[in-house]
């Protein structure tokens, strides 16, 4: 598990650097760029680092956006290795990470920058984000971790006006959140191993355990084109990452106290593999599997991850959350009885962790 420390800014005139990471976003990119451009300050910058894209992205962007610096990845290493090499070449004292599938409302940008500028124990800071299909309803406004490190979307579905004020949350949304460069640098950037899915809550919870929260920022609105799929290797991915942040970032003795409700979380996640993808249940033995193969790098990862600590594992579990909203992966029978059944046991944990 390699460390990743993106390169210093040597431009002090450049106030923000947009990055987005696309991989086949065609369809996606020229509404998202369209609606950046009119929102930045005459000092920022839009950086879009290309994964490697088969389907024209690159080139539709050099024929249509020439105000964009395209950058082209060497390979496909995910999500989190495209947003470090874009930090590697940012000249902006901020950084604003950015989804090609949004579009932006006008002050999304000024809305973060003042919000990071103005609370000194803000490490990152993300909006509220919007259905693009059904604007009138919430996509997250921050992201909740459960105690199990099942993280999901905070607000899904409820009506735009909810969430009016800005609040401390567990973690960003990777989808659009802006921080201080050199924060990104001393927290080592994204974790690219994780490649897909996670490196947002990952990121997020290294922030709070070196001492810097994770700010919802109430007058920042973007719209995300937000679908609920089921690749062939989602789980594989998500379960492994959910794993490595877990090792990572909490103490062994934090681990102990909570296996009941990671016991539980196993329960949980084999019943979705079961309901909704029997046919790649292989995923949840390689996440296993690769947790074993590679502990002595996870351990690498975990001394470099608490040489950073200045927050306890008991502060940060205070704040994360029993409540697990099954809705968001489905309306049926069982998830509702999950929802029912589940929460107790993990009340009855972090109750009982609360003492240690």
């Amino acid at each position: 598990m390699p460390e990743t420390h993106p390169r210093k800014s040597q431009n002090n005139k450049c106030r923000v650097s947009i990055i987005l990471v696309t991989y086949n976003n065609l369809q996606d990119i020229p509404a998202c760029l369209t609606s950046l451009r009119p929102t930045l300050g005459q000092t920022d910058e839009v950086i879009v680092v290309d994964n490697q894209s088969t389907d024209g992205t690159p080139a539709l962007i050099r024929e249509n956006f020439p105000w964009v610096r395209l950058l082209l990845s060497e390979e496909n290493a995910g999500f989190g290795a495209g947003c470090n090499l874009g930090a590697g070449v940012a000249q902006g004292r901020f950084l604003a990470f950015l989804n090609p599938d949004t579009v932006v409302a006008a002050g999304w940008l000024d809305a973060l920058v003042q919000a990071l500028v103005s609370n000194p124990d803000c490490g990152l800071a993300t909006p509220k984000i919007l259905l693009l299909k059904d604007p009138g309803r919430i996509n997250t406004c921050g992201n909740d971790i459960n105690i199990t490190g099942l993280t999901l979307c905070r607000g899904m579905g409820r009506p735009k006006a909810d969430f009016a004020q800005n609040e401390w949350v567990n973690a960003v949304s990777g989808a659009a959140f802006i921080v201080d460069r050199s924060w990104f640098d001393d927290l080592g950037g994204f974790d690219q191993e994780f490649f897909l899915y996670m490196e947002d809550t990952d990121l997020s919870l290294r922030s709070r355990l070196a001492g810097r929260g994770c700010l919802y920022v109430a007058d920042s609105v973007i719209y995300h084109d937000y679908r609920l799929t089921f690749g062939p290797r989602k789980v594989f991915y998500q379960e492994r990452n959910r794993c490595l942040m877990l090792i990572k970032n909490f103490r062994a003795t934090t681990l102990w106290l909570l296996f009941p409700s990671l016991l539980l979380a196993e329960v949980i996640t084999w019943g979705y593999v079961v309901l909704y993808d029997r046919k790649n249940w292989r995923n949840k033995l390689d996440a296993c599997k690769f947790i074993i193969a590679n502990h002595q790098g996870i351990k690498s990862a975990h001394d470099r991850v608490q040489a950073l600590r200045k927050s306890s594992d008991c502060s940060l579990i205070a704040e994360h959350t029993t409540l697990l909203d099954f809705s968001q992966t489905g309306q049926g029978i069982a998830q509702k009885f999950a929802g029912v059944l589940f929460r107790p046991a993990l009340m009855l944990n972090k109750f009982i962790f609360s003492f240690f």
